[in-house]
């Protein structure tokens, strides 16, 4: 059966936790698996800039024993002409799954739908479901555990990054509270959805303006970039809006003694988030960049398990 990972929640509870525990497995044994052996290929499309997509899939498939196929939407046909469907139906029949960094999250779906392989997220401006996962295992990492953990995101609420959180976080029975001024708060559908899940799975979510009262007893606290790729124009409406948003030592100090912080990167110290912050010991940062990779490829062995209908590796 082919599935396809375009948003957080195409993947319930249950499988969510089964992927943060085999990217564990891998992050121990980095070759454990090698379901792409051949080399087979994936194709991994970029619209947009990047550092830790178009390295951590690189290194991903390449160690799962295949051969990434790295080219941008501007180099082929598919940034003219040719329709995301008409694209997919030239490369199913080429590699083994289609892995896209876009803009519109209409383009993913209409990618997917009726594709004989699996196609992956790498962002969108709707989603990152990609970045969640290896947040989740960060958080699984230093916390011990998701469930009953509460994460509070600080930012831009309407953001890829705020509606992945709700909607990943709930899965995992997280208490998720997202931060923003008003005219940035997330998605009406996209809270309501992440409320239903979290009636499911034990935990709760929470929208609102007041920062520092939703930080109080946080156990992980997070930012983004106040201007994503594509507003660059929007940059000085947006910082007045977000200035009282940045994450502060003050800020944190309304979290639990021991929270962490974690941020997507790339980060614009001084704006979103204080340079002794990032810098600083409660940022689990670096291991949330690393985790990325292993992230990904568990998802994608995943994915692949499922298409093909054979085991995980124990």
């Amino acid at each position: 059966m082919i599935r396809h990972f375009l948003r957080d929640d195409d993947v319930t509870a249950a499988e969510q936790s089964t992927i943060l525990d085999l990217a564990a497995k891998l992050k121990r044994d980095r070759f454990l698996a090698r379901p792409l052996e051949g080399p087979q290929s994936v194709a991994v499309i970029f619209d947009k800039s990047s550092t830790r997509t178009r390295v951590s899939f690189h290194v991903g498939v390449s160690e799962l024993g295949g051969s990434p196929l790295i080219f941008t939407t501007a180099s082929s046909q598919l940034g003219g002409k040719e329709t995301p469907s008409d694209t997919a139906r030239v490369l199913e029949r080429m590699v083994s799954a289609i892995v896209w960094r876009t803009y519109a999250q209409s383009g993913l779906e209409e990618m997917a739908e009726g594709a004989r392989v699996p196609i992956v997220n790498a962002l969108s401006d709707d989603f990152h479901p990609c970045q969640l996962l290896a947040d989740l295992l960060t958080i699984r990492e230093h916390r011990g555990a998701t469930a009953g953990q509460k994460l509070v995101f600080v930012g831009d609420g309407a953001s890829n990054m705020g509606h992945s959180y709700l909607l990943a976080c709930a899965l995992a029975g997280m208490h998720v509270a997202v931060a923003s001024p008003e005219g940035y708060l997330p998605r009406e559908d996209v809270v309501a959805r992440a409320r239903e899940i979290a009636a499911e799975q034990g935990g709760s979510v929470e929208v609102g303006t007041d920062a520092a009262a939703l930080v109080a007893g946080a156990d992980v606290v997070v930012t983004d970039t106040w201007v994503s790729m594509g507003l660059e124009e929007e940059r000085a409406e947006r910082v007045a809006a977000f200035e009282s948003y940045r994450v502060t030592a003050e800020l944190m100090g309304h979290a639990k003694d021991n929270a962490i912080f974690l941020h997507c990167l790339p980060a614009d110290r001084g704006y979103e988030v204080d340079a002794d912050v990032i810098d600083g010991p409660q940022s689990a940062i670096w291991d949330e960049a690393e985790n990325r990779l292993h992230a990904q490829k568990a998802l994608l062995v995943w994915l692949l398990a499922q298409a093909r209908g054979v085991e995980l590796p124990a």
